[in-house]
């Protein structure tokens, strides 16, 4: 298979943006090399979603901006090429680089869509959010200029040290006010779809759904209510990040270490 021409893209990106639908999700278990995308494929699903963190792995560096931009294209050239779906790429926080370059960059490999983080993994934190809002619109004219309608899903990086640091509902709930600043801001500056990743209680989950004009994605984790109630509360995404990945490579490190015996 080849990359997709210009009227295809077009074409997968509006189908990507179609798809989001809030009360009835659309499921994205992310995928990190082109075997993994095919099999996502194969079980049904209208959309590819990578991860960089699977994809970093796979090409032997850390997530976080740790491999360089042009593996990570590349690989995801190689999985954009393995399908005929629209795949949404994980950009991250963009690598560092000016709008039209990264633009120019998801549209050479095909992609539909992108996830771009306001983590400033240089600086070491969060972004201002009137600073992340102007560089998204800058992204997202710099798409329009070229005719290409990519699907952003902006990603609100608030809830995250606190998901890893175990926060427990409480502390959610007193940074969704910051994540709703974020959000509506996000979707001003020409995000479709705002992904507040790690915001997993219900309460403060239809808080914020209710403000933010706009779909929400929510990652699937342990403590993430059950896919009925996410669509009852109105998300409109729903993606499993790393975590597949995880799973998958402990289970290979099981099988492995099984071979002794």
């Amino acid at each position: 298979m080849t990359n997709p021409d210009h009227a295809e893209l077009q074409r997968r990106c509006e189908l990507l943006q179609s798809l989001h639908r809030p009360g009835t999700p659309l499921l994205l278990p992310n995928a990190w090399d082109a075997a993994t995308a095919k099999a996502v494929v194969t079980a049904g699903f209208p959309v590819v979603a990578t991860t960089s963190g699977g994809v970093a792995a796979t090409l032997g560096y850390e997530d976080q901006e740790g491999a360089p931009a042009d593996e990570m294209f590349a690989a995801a050239a190689r999985i954009v090429r393995a399908v005929e779906v629209p795949v949404t790429v994980d950009a991250e926080a963009g690598y560092g680089m000016e709008p039209a370059d990264l633009v120019a960059a998801l549209r050479t490999v095909g992609a539909a869509g992108c996830n771009l983080e306001d983590t400033d993994y240089r600086a070491g934190g969060l972004r201002a959010t009137g600073e992340h809002a102007k560089w998204l619109a800058a992204v997202r004219q710099a798409a329009v200029d070229a005719d290409y309608p990519l699907v952003i899903n902006a990603r609100i990086d608030v809830f995250l040290g606190p998901l890893i640091a175990g926060a427990d509902p409480d502390v959610l709930a007193q940074l969704v006010p910051e994540g709703i600043e974020r959000g509506t801001a996000y979707l001003e500056a020409g995000a479709y779809c705002v992904y507040p990743i790690g915001l997993w209680e219900s309460d403060a989950l239809q808080r914020f759904i209710s403000r933010i004009g706009g779909p929400v994605n929510v990652v699937k984790i342990p403590p993430t209510p059950p896919l009925a109630e996410l669509a009852a509360l109105g998300v409109a995404r729903v993606s499993w990040g790393p975590f597949l990945h995880h799973d998958a490579i402990a289970r290979f490190e099981a099988e492995v270490a099984s071979l002794r015996d």
